[in-house]
């Protein structure tokens, strides 16, 4: 075990960074993690060092990188908080770039977005082009895996759709709602990641799923799993999002982002390559059913209000 070769992950216990540190713990590779959350205790998790991820502190992380042939990189905010916006987090990549070229780490894979260039006119997208840019333009051998949505446990966006159908007569949805989704699994995605990290040169692949689907076909799918038997119907966007909005308050967090929206509606989260992923999402719905929604999931509060399971931001999407 001692020869095996290191992985980096930025935020290994995080809902992405996970799948993909459970893959390449599978495939043999020891796993370090940068990381602003404690690790839970549980056996899986014990199997993998654990660093901090500090902005403040460059040499930390170069020192944290170092010894690593691989370094994924899954960092990125789903939107702007506390100080700290899209403009903070291409900064933020660009240190852990530059750690990495300092640390000497054999490749890098960074996990993007999809369609980040027909998403340019909105800043969410407009920032991970950005990043993309950083990393071609620097010295790192690196390949880059940009998934659609991502669907699994600790999943936030199908878990939170889920709650309001277990919880509200009515379900809005942006639009007609007939646009297109290719959900990728997070089990997927990992096994892409890892893909990317042995192909050779700097390849550029979409993480997408066997399957394009409507939105409201995903709903709809969602509403059966958890039987649920709210109205479901579309409205215009800008009152699906002053809906959300409003529905955030007592929560707490933001249920939806505009460039969510607006990416939904010019379906940036489907691909026009071959798929890489094999799992399509309506059999994982009717296993997962009656556990989805059971219980709201709050990005603000993994990421944001701090205590034990506080992370460095990274976008529910990803």
């Amino acid at each position: 075990m001692t020869d095996s070769p290191v992985a980096a992950v930025t935020g290994a216990f995080s809902y992405t960074g996970s799948y993909i540190a459970r893959e390449l713990l599978a495939s043999g590779w020891r796993v370090r993690t940068l990381t602003a959350r404690r690790p839970p205790a549980t056996d899986a998790t014990r199997a993998i060092e654990v660093l901090p991820l500090d902005f403040t502190d460059p040499d930390a992380l170069a020192r944290g990188l170092d010894g690593a042939s691989l370094f994924v990189n899954t960092y990125w905010i789903r939107y702007p908080h506390a100080g700290l916006d899209f403009a903070d987090a291409v900064r933020n990549s660009k240190t852990l770039f530059s750690a990495a070229e300092r640390a000497g780490v054999a490749r890098v894979v960074h996990v993007s977005v999809s369609n980040p260039e027909r998403g340019a006119e909105f800043p969410y997208f407009r920032g991970k082009l950005a990043v993309e840019g950083a990393l071609r333009e620097s010295t790192l051998s690196w390949a880059i895996v940009r998934p659609t949505l991502i669907f699994g446990r600790g999943d936030i966006l199908v878990n939170n759709i889920a709650w309001c159908l277990r919880h509200a007569p009515l379900f809005t949805l942006p639009g007609a709602a007939e646009y297109r989704i290719q959900p990728v699994s997070g089990d997927d995605l990992g096994r892409i990641v890892r893909s990317a990290a042995d192909a050779r040169g700097n390849p550029v692949w979409d993480a997408a799923g066997p399957e394009r689907l409507t939105f409201i076909e995903l709903v709809r799918a969602i509403a059966e799993a958890v039987g649920s038997s709210a109205r479901i119907r579309p409205v215009p966007p800008w009152l699906a999002l002053a809906l959300a909005r409003l529905a955030s308050i007592p929560l707490r967090d933001h249920m939806l982002t505009r460039d969510e929206v607006r990416g939904l509606i010019a379906e940036l989260l489907i691909s026009d390559e071959p798929p890489r992923g094999r799992e399509t999402i309506e059999p994982w719905l009717k296993r997962e059913g009656t556990r989805l929604g059971r219980t709201y999931a709050s990005e603000f509060a993994r990421h944001f209000r701090g205590g034990p399971d506080r992370e460095a931001p990274v976008a529910t999407w990803e």
